[in-house]
């Protein structure tokens, strides 16, 4: 009978053990989540607890893929009130506040993305705060890539076309392609963080002229640029020769030409000279012997 009556106070007592020191339990049903920039986007997640709701604490933070040694608390809910990080103002907001903390994002953006955490705490329990872990995925169609050349495009030259984009997630893929007058795709070196990629074409021939595109391509897009090439032929160095000699002789031709009409000038101008200066004489001895010729003539 003792052994009994022992048995039955310890069940009792074991039976009135508070619950107070039973945690908060916190679910995330999609641990990670992906969503198209600009669009709304649904971050669940769930809690049970056995305590009154009157001290319900909820917290959401967020540490960026973009800056990743900056996290921020993007919404608390903290006894019934609401308070959301400037920075996502208008854009966040819990959905079924207090009986679960789901979050909404709209207009999202690709500083969005990140890992969020969801921090439950629901006082007078004592256990550990719950705590689950979300990963958001910002898909951002690739921007528009800019193509560029350089080089010497002459035959047997070399050419270099490269290719950037700015921003695309998951990050664009990049591809060289001759368009025409036959489709060949070309070896791509990539560089600056899989960004930027390069071509390079060596001894460059008429066959090489022709229109080339890059594309960068992700799951959601495809943005191209366009480069026409054109490789032309230098002039022979015999036919320089030639044009350099027929040019020397029009030279030396109108050289020529200027010096028989300076001749011709000064010999015109010199036979003047000389028929001004005999009329002149002339003149004066008429005008000197014309008085002795009057006298005579009135004796």
């Amino acid at each position: 009978m003792g052994c009994y009556g022992g048995w039955l106070l310890r069940t009792v007592c074991l039976c009135f053990i508070p619950l107070g020191n039973t945690a908060v339990k916190v679910s995330i049903s999609d641990p990670s989540v992906e969503v198209v920039q600009g669009d709304f986007v649904l971050l669940p997640c769930s809690f049970t607890t056995t305590t009154p709701l009157t001290r319900l604490n909820i917290i959401w933070t967020l540490t960026p893929f973009s800056s990743p040694m900056t996290p921020i608390q993007v919404i608390v809910y903290d006894h019934g009130q609401v308070i959301e990080d400037p920075s996502l103002l208008g854009r966040v907001g819990f959905t079924g506040i207090p009986w679960k903390a789901d979050i909404f994002l709209n207009d999202t953006r690709g500083s969005d993305a990140g890992v969020y955490h969801c921090v439950v705490n629901n006082p007078p329990e004592t256990g550990e705060q719950g705590i689950e872990e979300l990963v958001l995925d910002v898909l951002v169609p690739p921007s528009l890539p800019v193509c560029q050349w350089e080089g010497v495009v002459e035959v047997g030259g070399r050419v270099t076309l490269s290719c950037s984009v700015a921003g695309g997630r998951p990050t664009p893929e990049l591809q060289w392609l001759k368009m025409e007058p036959e489709r060949i795709t070309l070896p791509i070196n990539m560089d600056h963080g899989d960004m930027s990629g390069w071509v390079q074409i060596a001894n460059v021939s008429s066959q090489t002229s022709g229109l080339y595109r890059c594309s960068a391509s992700n799951k959601l897009h495809t943005q191209s640029c366009y480069i026409n090439l054109s490789v032309y032929t230098p002039a022979p160095a015999a036919s320089t020769g030639i044009l350099q000699g027929v040019l020397l002789s029009l030279s030396m031709s109108l050289l020529l030409t200027a010096l028989v009409l300076l001749l011709a000038w000064l010999r015109r101008s010199g036979q003047d000279g000389r028929r001004r200066g005999a009329s002149e004489e002339s003149c004066y001895n008429e005008i000197r012997y014309t008085p002795s010729l009057m006298k005579r003539s009135f004796v």
